[in-house]
């Protein structure tokens, strides 16, 4: 993760030229400091590795399903046959 450059003098600075109490001003910037070293921030970098990383899990996924189709497909047919049997079956009994 990345860091962002915090120029303390110059908050404290903008601060006290606004008015601020020097004491407040400094407190305010080591508060801003502190969030700004807490912060996780995504780089460029992160997500292109996260795209990349998503990318390749989504052609495994893809090669899954592909290999998976033909199986399904043998399935839905021998349902169908089944059905259509029964239902052959069937309507000779009720006739």
């Amino acid at each position: 993760m990345a860091t962002v450059g915090f120029d303390t003098l110059k908050f404290v600075e903008t601060l006290r030229e606004a008015g601020v109490p020097e004491a407040q001003a400094k407190a305010m910037s080591q508060a801003m400091r502190d969030a700004h070293e807490t912060a996780e921030l995504v780089t460029r970098r992160d997500l292109r590795e996260a795209t990349t990383t998503i990318g390749a899990d989504i052609q495994m996924l893809r090669a899954e399903l592909r290999a998976i189709e033909p199986r399904l497909t043998i399935r839905l047919g021998g349902i169908v046959v089944v059905a259509l049997g029964a239902f052959t079956a069937l309507s000779k009994w009720v006739a």
